[in-house]
C-alpha cells in the first residue's frame, strides 16, 4: 500500500519534456459473497430455520370477520441478531410468512453487507495521498534509468523487468524491512 512515483519522458508533450506521475496503490483481499463469513448471495445461508422463531396472530383492523377469526399476521423473529419482521399485509399466513421472511433476509443481508464494510475498513486502514513525498517507490525512465524502494533503499536498473512483474527482490527486501521493525518494537 503506497504512492508509487513515475518519471519519464512524455510521448505527447512535442518538447519532450520530463513528466512526473503519481499512483496510490492499495491491494485488498477480495471478499467473496460464499466465503466462510455465512453470507450467500441470496441470504439463506444467513438464516437458519432453528435460529427463526415464528409466531401468528389476528391482524386487525378492516377486513370483516376474517380478521376476528383467522390468525393471518405473522412475526418471524432471527433469534441471534433479535431482528424482527411482522407481517399482516395479505389475508393468507402462508404469504405473510413468505414476506416476512423475505423482509428478514433482506434485513439480514443489509447487516453483513455492513459488517463487511468494516471489516474492509479495518484493512484497508488510511487512505494514502499521491504526491510528492508520499511515494514508497519510484520508477524513473528518463533521463536515466533505475527504481528504487524508498523504505527500503533497494533498487536496481532493471526497470523493465520490474514493470514485467519481476518484484521478488522488492518484496525480500520488505520482509526484512518490515522484520526488522517487528523486532525493535
Amino acid at each position: 500500500k503506497g504512492t508509487h512515483r513515475l518519471v519519464r519522458q512524455s510521448p505527447f508533450n512535442a518538447k519532450a519534456a520530463r513528466q512526473t506521475s503519481f499512483a496510490a496503490v492499495d491491494i485488498v483481499p477480495v471478499i467473496d459473497a460464499s466465503s466462510s463469513s455465512g453470507s450467500g448471495s441470496d441470504g439463506n445461508a444467513l438464516m437458519d430455520e432453528r435460529d427463526l422463531e415464528v409466531t401468528t396472530m389476528r391482524s386487525g383492523g378492516k377486513g370483516g370477520q376474517n380478521v376476528n377469526k383467522v390468525e393471518s399476521a405473522v412475526r418471524v423473529k432471527h433469534l441471534p441478531t433479535g431482528i424482527a419482521v411482522k407481517c399482516s399485509r395479505e389475508r393468507s399466513q402462508a404469504m405473510n410468512k413468505q414476506r416476512a421472511l423475505t423482509l428478514l433476509r433482506s434485513k439480514l443481508l443489509a447487516l453483513e453487507r455492513e459488517r463487511q464494510e468494516r471489516e474492509l475498513r479495518e484493512i484497508r486502514g488510511e487512505v494514502v495521498v499521491a504526491d510528492f513525498g508520499q511515494q514508497i517507490r519510484n520508477y524513473v525512465l528518463h533521463p536515466y534509468k533505475m527504481v528504487k524502494d524508498v523504505r527500503t533503499a533497494c533498487e536496481t536498473s532493471a526497470v523493465d523487468r520490474v514493470l514485467d512483474g519481476d518484484l521478488d527482490a522488492f518484496i525480500e527486501a520488505f520482509l526484512n524491512y518490515r522484520a526488522g521493525l517487528n523486532q525493535q518494537q
